[in-house]
């Protein structure tokens, strides 16, 4: 049984603040290990549960967050940017059974500690199919054209019940309650270790693959917070502006879709101006 983690920081242990994400600063130095707690939770559980290999796919920033000297060694870290489906690049190998999504949290415009979809700011609203997605959302759709089922997600509350959406057969931990986008609840890393353990270790058997799923065609919706930006991406193939601040595109397959989108994501992001967005 091989386990494919994805791993964002967003929804780690103790995180609330964009400091404490941001690579480079003190805070984001101070919650690397709490971070990597969590992630090595995950591993130790789906060991616990009968797991022969478990891979961890960094989805954060520069994908260059999780301390590779405080993991489980038999674990193995995929680090560093640029790769072919992003935060759930691995699972399109034959050889996953499941994927976790681990530090996750709640999509742009909605509620949740540092909710986001990709940008960090500058998107308020994504759409797929006429439903608001967050990222869990998306990616859950990527992988089931692997055949490869969600089966443990962690975050704070509201990215728990988030994925009730897409992936409710998925164990569950909260490792904090949101209060507002910059504060939560925060429970120690010592108790969230000892519940994303036992959590993975139930959900390892849930790691069975399917039939992949070919639900196309896809059509997605972004707003922006400003008509510039969604002006911008217009130069990709597809993507038309249908409002001063939205942008839409329809693809066939969920793996067009989100490479659409990664590029549409990258030309917004280059067109953002340091003060006035």
């Amino acid at each position: 049984m091989k386990i494919l983690i994805s791993a964002d920081m967003e929804g780690a242990t103790g995180v609330t603040w964009p400091a404490d994400v941001l690579p480079g600063t003190p805070q984001w130095e101070r919650c690397r290990p709490m971070f990597t707690s969590d992630v090595d939770a995950a591993v130790l559980g789906f060991f616990d549960g009968g797991a022969d290999e478990v891979l961890i796919n960094e989805a954060h920033w520069s994908m260059r967050n999780l301390l590779l000297e405080r993991l489980d060694e038999r674990a193995q870290l995929l680090t560093g940017k640029h790769k072919t489906l992003s935060m759930v690049e691995g699972v399109q190998e034959s050889d996953v059974d499941g994927i976790a999504f681990v530090g996750y949290h709640t999509g742009a415009g909605t509620e949740g500690v540092l909710a986001h979809t990709y940008l960090p700011n500058s998107i308020t609203g994504v759409w797929l199919n006429g439903e608001r997605a967050s990222e869990g959302l998306l990616n859950a759709h990527v992988v089931a054209e692997y055949g490869v089922p969600v089966i443990l997600i962690t975050g704070d509350d509201l990215t728990c019940e988030d994925a009730l959406g897409y992936a409710p057969e998925a164990r569950k931990v909260a490792v904090k309650d949101y209060v507002s986008r910059y504060a939560a609840v925060c429970r120690t890393p010592a108790r969230t270790a000892s519940e994303i353990r036992a959590a993975a270790k139930e959900a390892a058997a849930l790691a069975v693959r399917h039939e992949p799923v070919r639900g196309g065609p896809f059509s997605m919706v972004l707003e922006f917070d400003a008509e510039h930006l969604a002006a911008a991406p217009t130069v990709v193939p597809g993507v038309s502006l249908t409002g001063e601040r939205r942008i839409a595109y329809t693809s066939e397959t969920m793996y067009e879709c989100i490479r659409t989108f990664k590029a549409v994501t990258t030309i917004v992001s280059a067109a953002v101006e340091e003060q006035y967005g």
